[in-house]
């Protein structure tokens, strides 16, 4: 079980105590108007926290409080972990960036790419230039998500039964398997499209480890770091600490509790281990994942990637040096733009923090996932901020640009 506790003064630490507050003020606001259930928010600078905060209920229902040791369903905070463990595996010399990844997972081979959709029926042509590592890493394979339903392909992914997760019993090879029968939506590298594939990365690690996914997240990032919150499943004793999820009701903004988004029995392990949104993890766990990268690849007495690799995958490495405002699709609606932001190897990248309209440092790197949770991690001014909500969509609050307004504002040295 992980405590987390306020390690150094906030003066101390270059911010101004009162400002710090509002960060605080702004998500117990949003939880006194019921837009949520409830929060914990996290602030560090040097590796030492410098603020705690939690408020509202990991579950309103039965009335119990959110606490720093709550868990979480991660959702899309799993990515960042497969991108560590990836590169952790690169440096072992398990592929190359560049190899295609029908290397490794034949189904791949001889993809396709929709070209149009003309009179009912789909045209689509074979792809020019193979799937390669690198494009699993950046979101720029050609893959989609059947919930963006947003294109002709996305709903292949629905009629497959691929829309928020995958159809019962179904195992990660599988999966894989079927979405190479899919056609992509863009020639490889040429694009940026969120989607599923930090789940087939995920089954690349499988293959070339010969271990399962948890294992290789196990013996390469949580281990070496003591995270023992994050994992695919968790022990019975633990439930009561695990934060339900909420959704926001369209007509009146309101948090309302859905068990169906919740998935199946935590306790369970699944069928398939999700890449891309599969683990539990807690909010002093996630804070620890987080000093790593800040310290380049390194913390808590175990190293996981050279300071070489943190600072090459927190890169933006989209093609040309282009931003996601000039080669992606617009699905990420948490965003108010995707101008000026770059994407790594897992993590958003602040480009041209003037053309996103959201105050932050260039180089400063993050993600979040469909239930609010968010992070950033601010290489230059040493900073790593949190918030941990449990609310989906992540539309439904502006917290993309609010945690770094509140967090950025407090800081005066």
């Amino acid at each position: 079980m992980s405590e987390i506790k306020i390690e150094i003064d906030a003066t101390e630490a270059g911010f101004d105590p009162a400002r710090l507050r509002r960060f605080d003020d702004y998500l117990d606001r949003l939880v006194d108007a019921g837009r949520m259930a409830g929060w914990v928010g996290i602030i560090a600078r040097d590796g030492k926290v410098v603020h705690v905060g939690t408020g509202g209920h990991r579950d309103a229902e039965a009335e119990l409080p959110m606490a720093t040791d709550s868990l979480f369903r991660a959702w899309s905070l799993t990515k960042p972990f497969t991108s560590v463990a990836a590169m952790a595996l690169y440096e072992e010399g398990a592929f190359g960036l560049n190899d295609p990844v029908s290397d490794y997972i034949p189904s791949l081979a001889g993809v396709r790419v929709y070209k149009r959709l003309g009179g009912g029926n789909l045209e689509t042509e074979p792809a020019r230039e193979p799937i390669r590592i690198w494009h699993l890493l950046t979101h720029t394979a050609g893959f989609t998500y059947g919930f963006h339903h947003s294109h002709p392909v996305d709903e292949l992914y629905v009629q497959r039964g691929f829309e928020w997760s995958a159809p019962p019993g179904i195992d990660l090879a599988t999966a894989v398997d079927t979405w190479a029968t899919l056609p992509l939506l863009f020639e490889p590298g040429t694009a940026w499209n969120y989607g599923v594939s930090t789940d087939v990365l995920g089954r690349l690690l499988e293959v070339v480890s010969g271990q399962s996914l948890d294992r290789v997240f196990a013996e390469r990032v949580l281990d070496p770091l003591g995270l023992h919150d994050t994992k695919f499943w968790i022990e019975p004793e633990e439930v009561d600490r695990l934060a339900a999820i909420y959704m926001a009701d369209p007509a009146t903004g309101r948090a309302v509790r859905n068990d169906v988004l919740a998935g199946g029995d935590p306790t369970q392990r699944p069928s398939w281990l999700s890449g891309s949104a599969g683990l539990i993890t807690s909010a002093a766990d996630f804070h620890h994942f987080l000093q790593m990268l800040l310290h380049n690849g390194a913390w808590n007495g175990g190293r996981v990637l050279s300071p070489q690799t943190v600072r090459y995958m927190t890169t933006n490495q989209l093609p040309g040096g282009a931003d996601l405002g000039a080669i992606g699709r617009p699905v990420l609606p948490a965003l108010t733009t995707l101008d000026g932001l770059g994407f790594g190897f897992g993590f958003l990248t602040a480009e041209n923090p003037a053309a996103t309209k959201v105050i932050a440092t260039p180089g400063e790197f993050s993600w979040y996932s469909a239930t609010s949770t968010y992070f950033f991690v601010d290489p230059v001014k040493r900073i790593t901020a949190m918030a941990f909500p449990q609310l989906f969509p992540s539309k439904a609050l502006p917290l993309y640009s609010r945690l770094r307004q509140l967090v950025h504002a407090a800081v005066v040295d």
